[in-house]
């Protein structure tokens, strides 16, 4: 995903509302999200769905790894010699 910037993309609700359709074809179009501000304060950010599913991905990942990061400091871990042995014996079959 492209990262934000504060800086840019950056539309107030009252011009959201009034260009709505113009600015979805634009994060449809660039992939890039857009802020959408209420009372001069981020309110929310726009994203296209594949950009959206892109960080849904990631964030599951992300979790696996970490459940991963604390079954290894329990002690859960397995040796690689082993789970490569494993590994070459389901393909083998």
């Amino acid at each position: 995903m492209k990262r934000v910037r504060v800086t840019t993309g950056i539309q107030p609700l009252a011009a959201f509302r009034a260009n709505l359709a113009a600015i979805l074809d634009q994060v449809r179009r660039r992939g890039r999200p857009v802020v959408i501000t209420q009372r001069g304060r981020s309110a929310a950010i726009l994203v296209n769905v594949e950009e959206y599913q892109a960080l849904l991905d990631r964030l599951e990942l992300l979790e696996d790894v970490r459940k991963a990061e604390r079954q290894l400091a329990g002690g859960l871990g397995v040796p690689h010699s082993r789970a490569r042995a494993k590994v070459l014996a389901r393909l083998a079959s």
